[in-house]
């Protein structure tokens, strides 16, 4: 369904933008037609604009450094790079060109890759041809449905996990970018057995909520809302010791899930990374470096 989503909005952003051109263009108002195609196609760098001022403006006195002003801009530089290749590319027309990997030959545990809200398996991309060169078994979820509740998620996580349990005999490392490490938590919290999951590894995820969730519409947004009533029941069900099963990686430049310190967990691993945006932080090495790691780990 969000491929399909994303496939329309694409099109009719392009076919927008090119009709616009052309009948000012034609109407002698070259100057107007170029304005207009640039507001078309770029357009979305200025919420995008508004969610990293709205992140400088609502630190105040979180746990987590606060970004210099260089960094938001710079930041917010790299993720209007990174979003068209994500949400115009990757995911609408791509998300299947990488099939999931489950070689029995490999000495490497499996691992799960949960995508987050507005995404799908082709979030992964980029990750699925190098755990695969790496000789690293996995399995990439899509989430269905698009915003419905979380809760919903839990069945298409632990169908993953048994594909990946019964491909390579061991618990997998479960990866979750943004909502996707909510959908692991949710299915963790169903899960009597510990050893089901050798490790869990969130990226930008709001453990604690995020600001703009107060502006969510979906089911699944509200339920991501600071204070929200699903954070609280979800946190009830969790122990010391599942929580150290938990690194999370977090930035105070995420556009996305902010306060920073909202995106770690009570003992947890819970690392930093500076100067790096909502999308971005999928990209650093030091972020896939550790994943690989808990999945070579014997």
């Amino acid at each position: 369904m969000l491929s399909r989503l994303l496939k329309l909005t694409t099109f009719a952003l392009l076919g927008a933008a090119i009709f616009w051109g052309a009948w000012f263009s034609r109407a002698g108002s070259p100057l107007l037609a170029g304005i207009g195609v640039l507001l078309i196609v770029f357009g979305y760098t200025a919420p995008l604009a508004l969610e990293f001022f709205a992140v400088w403006c609502v630190h105040g006195d979180d746990a987590s450094p606060k970004a210099t002003a260089m960094q938001l801009l710079k930041s917010w530089w790299n993720e209007a790079l990174t979003m068209p290749r994500v949400f115009c590319w990757h995911q609408p027309f791509r998300s299947d060109v990488v099939p999931d990997f489950l070689s029995a030959e490999s000495t490497a545990r499996g691992v799960v890759m949960v995508h987050g809200f507005l995404s799908n398996r082709g979030f992964w991309n980029r990750w699925m041809l190098r755990l695969k060169a790496c000789d690293v078994p996995f399995v990439a979820v899509n989430l269905e449905p698009v915003f419905g509740s979380i809760n919903d998620y839990i069945q298409g996580v632990e169908q993953a996990v048994r594909r990946v349990e019964a491909a390579t005999g061991r618990p997998p490392v479960l990866v979750g970018h943004s909502m996707g490490g909510l959908a692991i938590r949710a299915w963790l919290g169903a899960q009597p057995r510990y050893e089901r999951v050798h490790h869990v590894i969130t990226i930008g995820t709001p453990h604690r909520g995020t600001w703009l969730g107060r502006f969510g519409w979906s089911r699944n947004t509200r339920q991501m809302a600071e204070g929200a009533d699903w954070h609280r029941q979800l946190a009830l069900a969790e122990s010391p010791q599942r929580l150290a099963q938990f690194t999370c990686f977090y930035s105070h430049c995420d556009n996305v899930v902010f306060p920073a310190s909202n995106a770690t967990l009570k003992g947890a691993d819970n690392q930093h990374v500076p100067g790096v945006a909502h999308v971005q932080l999928v990209d650093q090495e030091i972020v896939f470096n550790e994943v690989r790691r808990w999945a070579q780990e014997q």
